[in-house]
């Protein structure tokens, strides 16, 4: 059985991942640890949790021109979420609009894992590669940081494994 989510993963814990899948015991269990959901469904209640976020952790980041959910950002980009950066000139200076997309499968996702994907794409503001620097902002941020990356894994492994 294929687990795209966790390759980078030992195999004790492949091998622990499959057996609770076959076992119909792995969505059931992320979701005993993650049972909130949230109310963050329209782009601009997206918008407003980001901005919220931003502002308690990041107040002197650039502002965001824009943040949406993106429905093919996960089939396209195989990506949950991206930060981009378009820069033009306006007069006589450059400016650069920011813009986050979230992939549309948080619409459904527990609190917590839209929590951890916003704070990522958050740190990027700051910090531009998956480096030590940018893994310690997503800490600060979210102190559980490590724990929800891998929980939202074994999420989106069950999830793809009960669709057709």
């Amino acid at each position: 059985m294929d687990l795209p989510y966790l390759q980078a993963y030992p195999d004790e814990v492949l091998d622990r991942v499959r057996s609770a899948l076959q076992a119909g015991e792995l969505l059931p269990a992320v979701l005993r640890r993650h049972p909130q959901a949230h109310a963050v469904r329209s782009e601009s209640a997206l918008y407003d949790y980001v901005a919220a976020l931003k502002a308690r952790h990041l107040r002197s980041a650039p502002p965001l021109a824009k943040v949406a959910y993106d429905p093919r950002l996960q089939r396209v980009r195989q990506a949950l979420g991206t930060h981009t950066a378009v820069s033009r000139v306006q007069g006589g200076r450059l400016k650069a609009k920011r813009e986050i997309r979230i992939a549309s499968v948080f619409k459904e996702a527990p609190e917590d894992f839209l929590r951890m994907i916003v704070v990522h794409e958050l740190a990027h503001l700051r910090e531009p590669d998956h480096d030590r620097a940018f893994y310690a902002l997503c800490v600060h941020m979210e102190p559980g940081y490590h724990a929800l990356e891998f929980d939202l894994r074994l999420w989106l492994t069950a999830r793809e494994a009960r669709s057709p």
